[in-house]
């Protein structure tokens, strides 16, 4: 894409895990659309430093979720923000792309904006206005420039509010989902072709474990009092391998620990169905066709206010997108093993091949436009911002 102006300086920022992997597949999108000319600064994790970032403070210090549980971390929180607005102003990034994490990057567009000559500032991950607090899409199209949103509803949110978006797809639809081999995982661990086999997914935080998990190895443990043979596959990260593994022990079957993440899609694929905790895990479950059910706890006074917010029916995304109940949830005080159980056996017995067909439908929502991936979209709708900018010399 022409240019007057180079190099191009992009400035990137996530804030947890889901967000690196964001971050580190549009750079390397940008790097082949732009070619050599281009050059990154930021914040990020292991993934975006692999392609040449080298982030500003480690990431993790951005990783906590919660109206409770980002307290005891304000202070910090705080400070991360100055130094990153403080590295704008000294850096002067052509465009400023700011990935997930609003506690965060929010609060980093509000200082940019109040310290003047803003570079292009793009959000990568809407917010979630068409699920809670619906007044945010004006105050987020006060700060940014862009928006490129992941799922195809939600665009209109911010039009009408006077903030440009686009749906650039799902990063799920080029994580591999397609070419996930489950007999790796199954021959790897000891797992007979027959036998089944129950995945269960944690969470991501500490706080997400300790909270849903002895529900869920409750239900498991009942499932493996029925299942003859039962396995149980655990993918989850590393920092939290000896918690998994140890809540995990003591079952009447035998349990798999599974840390690599670039194995994640051949566990799902070695899976007969799941459980797991709500979040973004749900909608690769469905991606990857398991059937299963969701669940989640969260802080007593964080539910007692989100609850009171939420305008959607639903938590699961695919039932969003779908706007039906195809995968059963329990949440908060719903989330009971026995629940769990029976929620389960009919997902993956009476309505298997309702779960089946819908999971097929999701997949053809989350593509985005044409035949590039998501990260290209990406890629092109912040060239093509970049290339405005610098066209009519602003």
């Amino acid at each position: 894409m022409p240019r007057d102006k180079a190099p191009l300086k992009i400035m990137i920022t996530a804030g947890e895990a889901s967000g690196d992997v964001l971050g580190a597949r549009l750079m390397a999108a940008l790097k082949q659309q732009a070619g050599t000319d281009i050059s990154f600064i930021g914040v990020g994790g292991p993934m975006m430093e692999a392609e040449g970032l080298r982030s500003l403070f480690p990431m993790r210090d951005l990783s906590v979720m919660g109206i409770v549980e980002v307290l005891p971390k304000l202070t910090k929180l705080l400070r991360r923000i100055k130094q990153t607005s403080d590295l704008v102003k000294k850096e002067q990034p052509d465009i400023l792309v700011t990935i997930d994490a609003p506690d965060f990057n929010f609060r980093v567009a509000h200082q940019v904006r109040e310290n003047g000559d803003t570079p292009v500032m793009i959000h990568y991950g809407a917010p979630t206005v068409w699920a809670w607090r619906p007044e945010r899409a004006g105050k987020v199209a006060a700060l940014y420039d862009g928006m490129m949103c992941l799922y195809p509803f939600e665009p209109p949110y911010f039009e009408a509010a006077g903030l440009d978006a686009a749906f650039v797809g799902h990063p799920v639809m080029q994580s591999g989902f397609d070419q996930a081999d489950g007999a790796v995982i199954r021959q790897g661990f000891g797992i007979e072709d027959d036998a089944p086999v129950l995945g269960i997914l944690f969470g991501s935080r500490m706080g997400e474990l300790n909270r849903i998990g002895p529900v869920l190895r409750e239900a498991a443990g009942q499932i493996a009092g029925q299942a003859d043979g039962l396995h149980i596959l655990a993918p989850t990260l590393p920092h939290l391998q000896s918690q998994v593994t140890n809540l995990l022990q003591g079952l009447p079957c035998t349990s798999h620990v599974l840390t690599d993440p670039a194995r994640k899609w051949d566990a799902f694929k070695a899976m007969n169905f799941a459980m797991a905790t709500s979040g973004t895990v749900g909608l690769e479950l469905a991606v990857a066709g398991v059937p299963h059910v969701i669940a989640y706890k969260m802080n007593a006074l964080t539910w007692q206010i989100l609850k009171r917010k939420v305008t959607v029916k639903y938590a699961h995304l695919a039932n969003i997108l779908l706007d039906a109940p195809v995968v059963p949830e329990f949440i908060q005080h719903d989330a009971k093993p026995d629940a769990l159980v029976a929620g389960l056996y009919k997902a993956a017995g009476k309505n298997a091949a309702e779960q089946t067909a819908a999971f097929e439908k999701v997949r053809s929502m989350l593509g985005g436009s044409g035949q590039a991936t998501p990260a290209d979209q990406a890629a092109r709708y912040i060239l093509e911002k970049a290339y405005l900018r610098s066209s009519i010399g602003t």
